[in-house]
């Protein structure tokens, strides 16, 4: 058991450095970084519970374990409402932080009275220790404050079904089963007696899901996050496309090609028509090509310029002009 901690620990560590290696807005990700951390103490903390010689040495670790779990739901909350495409404002990101610090102060009141534990005792199995713990009547706050989160969480992602359509529907299906097998480990934590933390298996799983999600859409650029504007904006920060020069448009656009990059003098073609708002088949046939060359050419277009769709492609000419 006490290896199984131990590697569940090691490997939560290493998504530390994935996240450095592979996530680049690193900033506006944040709350990832933070999410990943507090899976790695609570891997600590369950570890150091199994390698506990004494009773306060587990209650110690036990507590190491609450302060990573504490922290935890709120991150995952966070991240998911970013992905199903709301934002959270700094104020309630206080007031959670300020909640999450409150549940840690209950927790830490083990070892002084019977408010969160009445009773607890130790045993060794398999060369490993186990916390044996009885409920005091604050227990329960622990309970309601995952719940809520859960609750919550589902909403978001429910809500965003409504609101959103597309991309971010993609997401929120993928966020709803990430939180919704995270609510059945809990459940099955909670009913059935293990000797072994499930819970941290679920953690280390879900903190990689999101990371695993982030990597792939980073370079996404969301339809719903191209600048709207109305002719009278357009003309007043000069990006009227619809009367914006051709040569124009394919100069901002080609400044957004990849380094090392360079476009054919077919791709340069295709792309003056799409700036025109030519359809493929228009497009096929003025070049008298087939549709799917033109589609090949596209996709090598979209390719060098990072983008994955016309939304995407026209959004390059309002860049520098916000």
């Amino acid at each position: 058991m006490q290896y199984a901690y131990l590697v569940l620990f090691i490997v939560s560590l290493l998504l530390i450095p994935l996240y450095f290696l592979c996530v680049r807005k690193r900033k506006e990700e944040l709350w990832l970084l933070i999410l990943i951390i507090c899976v790695s103490v609570v891997n600590l903390g369950y570890l150091l519970i199994s390698l506990s010689p004494t009773i306060n040495c587990a209650l110690l670790s036990n507590k190491v374990v609450y302060l990573g779990q504490v922290f935890i739901p709120m991150s995952m909350l966070i991240i998911i409402t970013k992905l199903c495409g709301f934002k959270i404002n700094k104020t309630i990101v206080g007031i959670l932080i300020f909640l999450a610090v409150i549940m840690f102060g209950i927790v830490c009141t083990t070892g002084y009275n019977d408010w969160y534990y009445t009773n607890v005792s130790i045993e060794t199995l398999d060369d490993a220790t186990i916390l044996h713990k009885e409920y005091g009547f604050l227990h329960p706050t622990n309970l309601i404050y995952v719940s809520l989160y859960f609750i919550t969480m589902v909403f978001v992602v429910v809500w965003s079904f409504k609101k959103h359509k597309g991309a971010y529907q993609k997401q929120a299906t993928t966020m709803l089963i990430i939180v919704l097998g995270n609510i059945l480990m809990w459940l099955v934590q909670k009913v059935v007696p293990w000797n072994f933390e499930l819970l941290s298996i679920t953690y280390l799983m879900s903190a990689g899901s999101f990371l695993f999600v982030t990597i792939m859409l980073q370079d996404y650029v969301h339809i719903n996050d191209i600048p709207r504007y109305s002719p009278k904006e357009q003309i007043q920060l000069g990006i009227d496309i619809l009367t914006m020069p051709m040569e124009e448009k394919i100069q901002k656009v080609l400044c957004c090609v990849r380094d090392g990059e360079l476009l054919c003098t077919r791709e340069r073609e295709i792309l003056e028509f799409i700036l025109e708002n030519k359809k493929r088949k228009e497009i096929a046939k003025e070049l008298y090509l087939s549709e799917n060359t033109i589609k090949t050419y596209t996709r090598t277009l979209y390719a060098k310029l990072g983008v994955t769709c016309r939304e995407e492609l026209f959004s390059l000419l309002l860049e520098g002009n916000n």
